[in-house]
């Protein structure tokens, strides 16, 4: 897998696409020749969520929920529940590793086609908690967030499952 952060323009768009496909490729980069069996082990003892699964399909549903149910307003059909509401991290552990990064890339190409559809400035159709209107703009640069903070988590899992280290 080639990974770059370094955009084909200099243009906002480009820059903010860029760093984000940047971030899910590391996620995909992180999990690469991880063992099934490695890749459902919690080894944090304050985090029994945490897992290579649980974090490759807690990063697939984050950004459902701000492309398709914030930024399109469509109705929320993710894992989640109230009483769950880390339920994608919890079932995680049931569904093959391959399978999950697949999902996440697949559903990445769809949302790059969303993105490239629409005006960075477009607000958002749902508000956020605070009752905020945000735009695509926001929501590109909070998934950028997200997903470097959690391949800091992804990192650290996989090199206390197996040894591995990158970059």
């Amino acid at each position: 897998m080639t990974r770059t952060d370094t955009p084909p323009a200099w243009d906002e768009r480009s820059q903010l696409t860029t760093f984000l496909d940047y971030a899910r490729d590391t996620a995909r980069a992180k999990c690469e020749g991880a063992s099934q069996e490695d890749a459902r082990k919690a080894p944090l003892p304050g985090s029994p969520l945490m897992t290579l699964c649980g974090v490759v399909n807690h990063l697939r549903w984050v950004e459902y929920y701000w492309f398709q149910v914030v930024f399109l307003g469509e109705e929320d059909e993710g894992p989640w529940t109230d009483e769950d509401p880390d339920r994608e991290m919890r079932i995680a552990v049931d569904i093959p590793l391959t399978e999950l990064l697949q999902q996440y890339e697949e559903q990445a190409a769809r949302y790059r086609e969303l993105v490239t559809g629409h005006d960075l400035g477009a607000a958002a159709k749902r508000p956020i908690r605070d009752g905020l209107q945000v735009d695509l703009r926001w929501i590109l640069l909070h998934l950028i967030e997200e997903t470097a903070r959690h391949n800091g988590h992804l990192d650290i899992l996989r090199e206390l499952a197996d040894g591995q280290t990158g970059d």
